[in-house]
């Protein structure tokens, strides 16, 4: 299943995608239940238990409810979760980032964290803080979405506790990072965590060889495979959850491969009317402009 949080008109709705059409699952339940839902993104969908709720609606009838179904042409996706209650970043996870930067591949998952207030969605901007930083790079990820809170996960339970899957660019400003010798604030200013379009769940994708590229301008700056990642998926969220719980809305960006603009000789670094294209084969494409 492919889903959206999106934007028709003034209203922004969680949203399920059925070929061209997109579906308001709160006005879906609404046809169903006759009781009134209220969700305006996928984490409030999530966090009402919405999928349980959904598995009893046909969705067949309500093609032809315009107040449920909207082509999608007409409507503007956004970022699946605006405010996730936390994003985990993984350093240094593909073999391939890891040779281009001559290093050893880490023995265990290297965790920092962005501020969630740098979520952003498909079109919006990047903005490059010129009066602080002049050394912005991209990083496409893969990032997987919490459905089911946890604590202590087992590996063989991981993907349970998983919503779906979605396009995240990690970007950084690298003069910071090497100044701070930490990653917290290069990777969280405001625009440093474009994400989307969409969402989609885990029975869609191919965890073991998604294809995924980054251009900039058209041009291809990274190009790889998640068959690239040291840890998994469900690795990782094992090794998260035995330190800290994983709540419903989280997002897990499971680390960048080769090609990032500072590893680049010479390094290249994003410039405003720059556009940067992120795309995850099963997932889609998210295309952000930089001013």
């Amino acid at each position: 299943m492919r889903f959206a949080t999106y934007q028709h008109g003034s209203r922004v709705s969680a949203g399920l995608i059925r070929g061209q059409f997109i579906y308001d699952l709160a006005q879906a339940c609404f046809s169903h239940y006759r009781r009134p839902y209220k969700w305006p993104d996928l984490r409030a969908f999530l966090e009402a238990d919405g999928l349980r709720k959904i598995e009893a609606v046909d969705f067949n009838p309500l093609r032809d409810d315009r107040r449920v179904c909207t082509p999608l042409w007409e409507v503007r996706l956004r970022a699946p979760v605006p405010r996730p209650p936390k994003i985990v970043g993984v350093g240094l996870n593909y073999r391939d980032h890891a040779a281009e930067q001559k290093k050893d591949p880490p023995a265990a998952p290297l965790l920092f964290s962005k501020a969630p207030t740098a979520v952003m969605g498909d079109g919006d901007e990047i903005r490059i803080p010129r009066d602080i930083s002049e050394k912005i790079d991209y990083e496409i990820e893969l990032a997987a979405v919490i459905g089911k809170e946890g604590f202590r996960i087992p590996k063989a339970e991981a993907l349970t506790h998983v919503f779906g899957f979605t396009v995240f660019n990690d970007v950084t400003a690298r003069d910071i990072q090497a100044a701070d010798k930490q990653w917290f604030r290069a990777k969280s200013f405001a625009t440093f965590a474009p994400m989307g379009p969409i969402v989609v769940t885990p029975d869609e994708v191919n965890l073991s060889s998604m294809a995924m590229e980054l251009r900039v301008n058209g041009t291809t700056r990274q190009k790889s495979s998640t068959g690239e990642m040291i840890f998994d998926v469900p690795t990782l969220i094992e090794y998260m959850s035995a330190c800290f719980p994983l709540e419903v809305g989280d997002v897990i960006a499971t680390g960048t491969p080769a090609g990032v603009g500072v590893f680049r000789n010479p390094p290249v670094f994003l410039k405003a009317g720059d556009q940067v294209e992120a795309e995850i084969e099963g997932i889609g494409k998210l295309s952000n402009p930089v001013k």
